[in-house]
């Protein structure tokens, strides 16, 4: 024990220094349901420094390889998978501050992934999964919170396809969750993993953390097939601009022929007027810092079609001093004219040509603790008052995408209430070669 407690205690400066300087660990790792190996092969990367990567075997092959001095693709001359029967998919994309709570208490999320038809893809992303203090900013990261979200969204997921029976079941010990892993032997790992997949109709496409910063991405079981370059990247704008109390954690991946990047972000809090230029700055840094390896698209905005999500935390500008007034008789019209999102977004400072939907529900933050109260409705005086507003918030950005709607869950298990998006995408379609052409491989190398 007393090695154990040395060995903790020697590599806490070493975990300090490098969240301080914001240093990769050489591996870009992220939890996924495919089995993973550690390709002993390159990138071609000017920045990597030649770090190796973790990549799902079934997605390997997507990925462009280094071979004596010239970017080549593993099995180009193979033809892609038969393209998805329907080109249009149903996104879901769902973000919620937790407030630093473990869902040790198994929160209800059926409020918050319940629509009249299930998506195709789910793509989740979760704030203050832990809480942000000292500890858990500067030390070793604590990932029981996001193992047990994991094993809650799966379990949701995979109850049921259909949207009313997904509300009206009891909850029930799936038969695999990510804690229950950690037990295992080696050997039952992979025999255990393949049962769950043939039980679920979801898979964990990708996950990572970033100290409280969770964004995790499923998809139905036959479309992973045709996902490939799964690749994250996370940016620290927390103390000193680098640690990762605040910042955001990136997915990308191509579907089909399409490129997806799902932002998932906390950015500087505050209700002071010069909060919301903080927050612009780490909107800025984020796009600016955000990098892929370079044989895919590079940067967020490289991508086809982009989705924003997190507690952004924009407030309502000060001068609104009608605020309460407004809140007692629900005008949220009246109100979002305040927001400063709106206004700073319209104002050209922060995600110019990105798209919100129309907000036609209350005001998402700050409530009491298991109430429907905001804390300004407060009489304790020794309490923190905070005006209401809409922290939480979804964007995109880029073509094929249709917003079908855009609404508010109710739980009552932080001071946030979820917020969620559905989406109609359209993917592009599929290029395959002419059999007829001349860079057809099969004609190009005569038996």
């Amino acid at each position: 024990m007393r090695e154990e407690t040395k060995n903790l205690q020697s590599s806490w400066p070493k975990v300090v220094v490098r969240k301080w300087l914001n240093i990769k660990s050489g591996r870009d790792e992220y939890q996924s349901d495919y089995r993973t190996n550690v390709l002993q092969r390159r990138r071609k990367s000017c920045s990597d420094g030649g770090h190796y990567v973790v990549v799902p075997e079934e997605l390997s092959e997507e990925w462009l390889m280094e071979k004596n001095g010239k970017i080549e693709r593993s099995g180009f001359n193979q033809l892609p998978p038969p393209p998805i029967s329907s080109p249009n998919l149903r996104m879901f994309v769902g973000t919620w501050n937790v407030g630093g709570k473990s869902p040790d208490d198994e929160p209800d999320l059926n409020d918050w992934l319940r629509t009249k038809a299930p998506a195709d893809i789910y793509v989740l992303g979760f704030q203050e999964i832990v809480p942000l203090n000292a500890g858990n900013v500067l030390g070793p990261e604590d990932g029981g919170p996001a193992a047990r979200w994991l094993s809650l969204i799966r379990l949701a997921l995979n109850r049921n396809d259909n949207a009313e029976d997904l509300q009206q079941r009891p909850f029930s010990k799936p038969r695999v969750s990510f804690s229950d892993l950690l037990s295992l032997r080696d050997d039952d790992i992979n025999d255990d993993l393949d049962e769950s997949r043939r039980q679920n109709n979801y898979c964990l496409a990708a996950s990572k953390q970033m100290v409280g910063i969770f964004l995790c991405v499923w998809v139905r079981r036959h479309l992973r097939h045709h996902i490939s370059s799964l690749e994250v990247s996370c940016v620290g704008r927390g103390i000193m601009g680098y640690l990762g109390n605040k910042g955001s954690i990136s997915i990308s991946m191509v579907v089909q022929q399409s490129t997806f990047c799902f932002v998932c972000s906390h950015l500087a809090s505050g209700e002071r007027d010069s909060d919301a230029a903080r927050r612009n700055l780490d909107v800025m840094e984020i796009l600016k810092r955000t990098r892929f390896s370079p044989n895919q698209p590079h940067t967020i905005l490289d991508h086809d079609k982009i989705i924003w999500l997190g507690d952004l935390n924009y407030r309502l500008a000060s001068s609104c001093g009608d605020t309460y007034e407004l809140l007692k008789i629900n005008d949220w019209q009246a109100l979002l004219h305040k927001d400063e999102l709106r206004i700073e977004q319209k104002a050209g400072r922060v995600f110019k040509g990105w798209e919100e939907g129309e907000i036609y529900f209350a005001p998402t933050y700050k409530y009491i603790a298991n109430s429907d109260r905001y804390v300004v409705q407060t009489s304790a005086p020794k309490d923190k008052r905070r005006t209401p507003a809409w922290c939480d918030r979804i964007l995109w950005r880029g073509e094929g995408l249709e917003q079908m709607c855009y609404m508010r869950g109710e739980s009552t298990f932080s001071d946030h209430r979820p917020v969620y998006s559905l989406f109609s995408v359209q993917l592009n379609l599929p290029k395959y070669p002419n059999p007829n052409s001349p860079q057809n491989p099969a004609l190009s190398n005569p038996i």
